[in-house]
């Protein structure tokens, strides 16, 4: 059993119980000590950046359940503006993804964190005030996205830096407990803009919200060295060494990003999440609005979109466990086919029941549709600095969000139909499902000698050609 020190965090110290306890609670060699049971910190980051994802995300999507709402007075904005809004709001977190993730990388992902709970608790209290479409373009689009982006790519990033093994079960908890959080915010939506309109409906997850990302924070380290640690899985002889917040990170994170972009393979992944998650997006922007639109009530819109959420989350769990094992590439084929193909369910029926249907297959393809891409980075690129390979990914996935909602908002304006819309969805799930094709195999890395680049003072413990991590054929 490991001795069991003071546990701090950021100041405040809660003292250890003595013996073999089942009340031990405080600071081990190896993190936490908790009853009985020592825990690596690396869990507790899990458990911290899942409330923190829960918490930031979630109204991003739940907010889509109010887009028929805002085309009616006192608002009476068009479906095509409505969603511009939304466009506008994922190009600004898919512009500032790259960013992040490289201030991440560079100087630690708590700074980037800290600014990003400011800016969403502002973005939730303007937007539950706005009364003009240009309010809600700035506050929802600008302010608000702004905050999100901050934890999108950091929340990913951060956590990949504490695993050596595991990570896709790490991965799968931190993504499948997001899609949970999503599910929740859509009910508390309906719930709290049925019984107190708008402005309840903003303020109440804004400033709740807001208050849980700002202590949450406190307890998400940037990297085990830190905390004086190793990663999860990591030799018990390897050195302890700070790869975050200093000139070694610059210098590495550099060199890894100029190698990594002249590959195939890095553009390739940028484009497939465009594609993906601009197909997606059409979808969870305007379902609801879809499905009323066809003559079903608000209320049966809701729980279609409640089970597409529910049910993606538990292939948000099982992707990255799947694509750790036997190889993200094998994996992503088959999640973005189904994301695409089960569109065609309601392109010809419009019936509550092939809804209800659609929203389960619809929501296993999405749900693991976005949660591969940590571990194919960590497959193609072992323990590289990736937030910023992460970030442009995200960027690409953030432009994607942007044009699939307005186009398909547009389309519905010109036609007075969703038919055209829900096509572009498919035809764009499509395309990215023929990229993936064009990957190559994730069983070996693709820059093993990155590190040679580097000086020997800026290289990893490991050094350059660390083995692949192991994956199945694709």
């Amino acid at each position: 059993m490991h001795p069991v020190e003071p546990l701090s965090f950021a100041g405040y110290n809660v003292a250890p119980t003595t013996g073999e306890s089942m009340f031990r609670f405080g600071r081990t060699p190896a993190g936490l000590a908790i009853g009985k049971r020592d825990v690596h910190y690396s869990w507790v980051i899990v458990s911290v950046a899942s409330i923190m994802w829960m918490t930031s995300s979630g109204m991003r999507f739940a907010a889509s359940i109010l887009v028929d709402e805002f085309e009616k007075e006192p608002f009476g904005w068009s479906i095509g503006a409505i969603a511009a809004g939304f466009t506008i709001q994922w190009v600004v977190s898919g512009t500032l993804g790259p960013i992040c993730g490289w201030l991440g990388d560079r100087w630690g992902v708590r700074r980037v964190m800290w600014a990003g709970g400011v800016l969403f608790i502002i973005g939730m209290v303007l937007t539950a005030y706005m009364t003009e479409l240009w309010q809600f373009y700035l506050y929802f689009g600008f302010i608000l996205a702004a905050g999100m982006a901050a934890f999108q790519v950091t929340l990913v990033s951060g956590v990949t830096l504490w695993f050596r093994k595991q990570l896709g079960l790490a991965m799968g908890v931190l993504q499948g407990l997001q899609g949970i959080g999503t599910a929740c915010a859509i009910v508390l939506v309906f719930v709290l803009f049925d019984q107190f309109g708008l402005r309840a409906t903003f303020l109440i997850p804004g400033i709740a919200g807001g208050a849980i990302l700002m202590i949450m924070v406190k307890f998400f380290y940037n990297e085990p060295a830190d905390l004086g640690l190793r990663q999860w899985g990591a030799p018990d002889d390897e050195p302890i060494r700070s790869m975050q917040n200093n000139e070694v990170a610059k210098v590495r994170t550099n060199a890894f990003l100029k190698q990594a972009q002249k590959t195939n393979a890095f553009w390739n992944l940028v484009g497939i999440h465009f594609w993906g998650c601009a197909g997606h997006n059409v979808i969870l922007i305007l379902l609801v609005a879809i499905i009323t639109f066809n003559g079903h009530s608000k209320g049966l819109a809701v729980a279609v979109f409640i089970t597409l959420m529910v049910v993606s989350t538990i292939t948000r769990f099982a992707a990255p466990v799947l694509a750790d094992r036997f190889g993200s590439k094998a994996v992503m084929v088959v999640l973005f086919s189904a994301q695409a193909f089960p569109l065609l369910l309601i392109i010809v029926s419009q019936d509550i029941s092939t809804y209800f249907i659609f929203a389960v297959l619809f929501g296993i393809g999405m749900g693991g549709e976005m949660t591969a891409f940590p571990i194919i980075n960590r497959q193609y690129y072992g323990d590289a600095p990736t937030g910023t390979t992460y970030g442009w990914q995200m960027g690409g996935a953030g432009i994607g969000m942007a044009i699939g909602p307005i186009l398909g908002g547009f389309l519905k304006d010109w036609t007075d139909s969703y038919t055209l819309s829900l096509w572009l969805s498919f035809g764009l799930s499509a395309t990215a499902v023929l990229s993936i094709f064009f990957l190559p195999s994730t069983h070996q890395h693709r820059l093993p000698d990155w590190e040679d680049v580097l000086p020997p003072e800026a290289r990893s413990s490991s050094g350059a050609g660390t083995p692949a991590v192991p994956a199945g054929d694709d």
